[in-house]
C-alpha cells in the first residue's frame, strides 16, 4: 500500500478539526460576551497536542503521515490564534478586564493543560 500525500492527510485532517471547532460553538449561545468556545478549543488542542507528542506508544502505532493528519490537520484546525487574537480585540472594546482575563485564562491555561497532558502521555499523575 502507498503512503499518503501528507498534504492529503492534513487536509483530511484539518476538514475533522474544523468541523469539531464549529461543533463546539454550536452549544454556546452567539450573545454570550465572554468567548468560551474559542477557551475551550484552545485548552483540549493543548492538552491533546501536548499528550500525542510525548506519549511514547501512541507515536509509535502511527505512520508518520497519520501522526501528521492527528496533530497538525485535526488539532491545528481545532485550535485557533487568529479567532483569539480578534476576540480579544472585540473584548478590549467593551471591558478592557474580560480582555486581559481572556489572554491570562489562555495562555496560563494552556501551560496547565499541557503540562497535565504531559504528566498523563508520561503516565505519571496529573497531581502528586
Amino acid at each position: 500500500m502507498s503512503k499518503m500525500n501528507p498534504f492529503l492527510a492534513i487536509g483530511f485532517g484539518g476538514m475533522i478539526g474544523a468541523g469539531g471547532r464549529y461543533g463546539i460553538s454550536l452549544f454556546f449561545d452567539n450573545a454570550i460576551v465572554f468567548p468560551y468556545q474559542t477557551l475551550i478549543a484552545n485548552l483540549a488542542g493543548c492538552f491533546l497536542l501536548t499528550y500525542l507528542m510525548n506519549h511514547s506508544f501512541i507515536k509509535s502505532r502511527l505512520s508518520p503521515e497519520t501522526f501528521t493528519a492527528i496533530t497538525t490537520g485535526i488539532i491545528g484546525s481545532f485550535t485557533t490564534f487568529s479567532t483569539l487574537a480578534v476576540e480579544t480585540v472585540q473584548l478590549w472594546t467593551t471591558s478592557t478586564f474580560a480582555a486581559i482575563s481572556y489572554i491570562v485564562i489562555t495562555f496560563c491555561g494552556g501551560l496547565l493543560f499541557s503540562f497535565f497532558g504531559y504528566r498523563l502521555s508520561k503516565g505519571k499523575q496529573v497531581i502528586e
